[in-house]
């Protein structure tokens, strides 16, 4: 968006300042909106009827509209029923009869770093709202707000409220892995509402892995008929669409990744000539650890010595970036095991002469790390293709202008690494942001299991225990410890939700709320006015958000009895807990 209208909004929103000069704060409203608003301005709560005849009003556009519909669905037929009805009076003033949208940049595109800011205006004493956007994206993001002050039966609306907001973090996202297990479109979809409504604006969807090659390419279409589960267990061209325009209508980006070199064990079912270590058992007996040739059941890595592997790997770039439109293309390169290179007689030749596993990963990003540039593509890349402690480049093959790392180790030690090298860094540390941990471990005939009854249970199994609680993930500041220059470098965070034991059916329950949590830590942060953490307000919020998103038809997992929402502070504590 052009500096212009950036200053129009500002201005506009100090103006509001002038205008509202008392401010009611939100952690004391009676109704209040998730993730919580940069600024909420209600000096007189109270509420009015909204007319059986509301309409929303904007200007035309194919998402656009669409969003508007199925807003005015929802608020027309939802009915909401609050878990504490809101102690407001709802006034004789004649009722809601439209919301206005007005957007100063609508052809902006749905793209990383499109303005968010919005500002929405409904008064007391007229019959029509007003959503004031930056972008179309941004009245998405307004809309949002808007439905949820609306409640009861007949509908009414908080009134006599200005809110200004936009996000402290362009990139808010999930990651879901649908190798391990499958996710049907109808699945994906109902996450990418939830996303939206959570104000989230980025799918990463993790495609493939050594388990399964889910994605069907007409350039490679071997790969998805031997190495996915089946053929009820792909995705088809016109899946990825219907994936990507859903994205669209609801202002959430789609970013693939079809990770590389490691983790390709699906692909040795098509073309075993190009993975190495294929098809062998992960981890020999009686071997340590250290000369495993994977980091889970499920063994391959692609050859970068051989050239077959090269016209495979542009093959499936090339088509992968028609199906998505998005700038970022997600290539991967996390976890290569030096066991599995080393068992490969070609690589084993290769290394004879005095190379090294470095050298051998080294060729590979060089190689292809154009296929994805040329594209007019950012390339996205894990950590470990830098960080590793045995196997990475050096950081000079990557430069920091043309690359974004995403972080899972390490927590704020490795950001500190990559944005102090100067690269842009998307923080995923598992430490807080793993979703899937504290489930134990999926390997079988485990003796982390087999021990004395008086046995300190610590890790569970699990490599990442405890479970990353909606707390923990909701006090995380992923910019703690950097210079005001490096935080600048933080695109912002994904919550990740690996699939090995998890799919459709407890998929709900895993995300939400706790990515609710990191949804509103990003947008407007962790702490009040004070720079105290506000996570004491934020769980009688969050419990309203959660009953919120179950009549939605989202399964989320309560965060409290309901005893506890009906008697407010009763189920705090205000000692110390260590």
């Amino acid at each position: 968006m052009s500096t212009h209208i950036h200053s129009l909004i500002l201005i506009f929103q100090i103006l509001l300042t002038f205008i509202f000069p008392s401010i009611s704060a939100i952690d004391q409203s009676p109704i209040n909106i998730w993730p919580k608003p940069r600024s909420f301005t209600w000096t007189t709560p109270h509420a009015i009827l909204i007319s059986p005849s509301f309409t929303i009003t904007s200007p035309p556009h194919n998402y656009l509209s669409l969003a508007v519909n199925r807003y005015l669905r929802q608020i027309q037929t939802a009915q909401y029923k609050p878990l504490l009805i809101p102690a407001i009076n709802l006034t004789n003033s004649p009722p809601l009869q439209t919301l206005t949208i007005t957007i100063y940049d609508i052809n902006a595109p749905l793209s990383h770093g499109v303005n968010e800011s919005y500002t929405l205006t409904i008064p007391s004493n007229t019959t029509s709202a007003t959503l004031m956007a930056a972008t179309t994206w941004a009245a998405m993001r307004g809309l949002a707000s808007f439905s949820q002050l609306v409640w009861g039966n007949p509908a009414r609306v908080a009134a006599g409220l200005i809110i200004s907001d936009w996000p402290m973090f362009e990139h808010r996202g999930v990651l879901l892995d649908t190798s391990r297990n499958y996710f049907g479109v109808e699945t994906l979809l109902r996450l990418i509402g939830a996303m939206s409504a959570n104000k989230l604006n980025v799918f990463h969807w993790h495609i493939t892995d050594a388990q399964s090659f889910p994605l069907v390419l007409k350039s490679e279409p071997e790969l998805a008929r031997k190495g996915s589960y089946g053929p009820d267990m792909q995705y088809s061209a016109e899946d990825v669409k219907r994936v990507v325009e859903f994205g669209l209508e609801h202002g959430v980006r789609i970013i693939p990744e079809i990770d590389m070199p490691g983790h390709t064990g699906s692909w040795a079912e098509a073309y075993p000539e190009i993975v190495a270590c294929a098809n062998m058992f992960w981890w020999p007996a009686g071997a340590p650890w250290e000369d495993r040739l994977a980091a889970e059941p499920g063994t391959g890595h692609l050859n970068p010595v051989i050239p077959k592997t090269y016209e495979v790997v542009k093959n499936i770039i090339q088509e992968t970036t028609t199906l998505f439109p998005d700038s970022f293309y997600h290539g991967g390169a996390d976890e290569v095991v030096p066991g599995c290179w080393k068992a490969d007689p070609t690589i084993q030749n290769y290394l004879a002469g005095n190379k090294t596993l470095s050298q051998i990963l080294e060729i590979f990003i060089t190689t292809t790390n154009p296929f994805i540039t040329s594209l007019n593509r950012t390339a996205v890349y894990w950590e470990d293709v830098i960080l590793d402690a045995e196997i990475k480049v050096n950081a000079s093959v990557l430069p920091a202008e043309t690359t974004i790392m995403q972080t899972w180790n390490g927590g704020p030690t490795n950001i500190k690494r990559l944005v102090s090298a100067g690269y842009r860094t998307i923080v995923s540390s598992s430490d807080f942001y793993y979703l899937d941990c504290g489930h134990g471990d999926f390997t079988g005939n485990n003796s982390a299991y087999d021990q004395p009854f008086d046995f300190e249970q610590k890790k569970g199994g699990s490599w990442c225990n405890p479970f990353k609680t909606w707390q923990l993930i909701y006090n995380y500041d992923i910019t703690d410890g950097l210079t005001k220059d490096e935080a600048k470098l933080v695109l912002g965070g994904e919550v990740a939700l690996w699939s090995e034991q998890s799919d459709p059916g407890v998929l709900d329950s895993r995300i939400w709320p706790r990515a609710s949590a990191m949804a509103e830590a990003l947008w407007s942060g962790n702490r009040d006015e004070t720079g105290m953490k506000r996570y004491a307000d934020a769980t009688d919020r969050l419990n309203e958000w959660v009953n919120r998103m179950v009549s939605l038809g989202v399964q989320a997992e309560p965060i409290q009895p309901l005893w506890c929402v009906r008697n407010p502070g009763m189920c705090n504590t205000y000692n110390p807990i260590f």
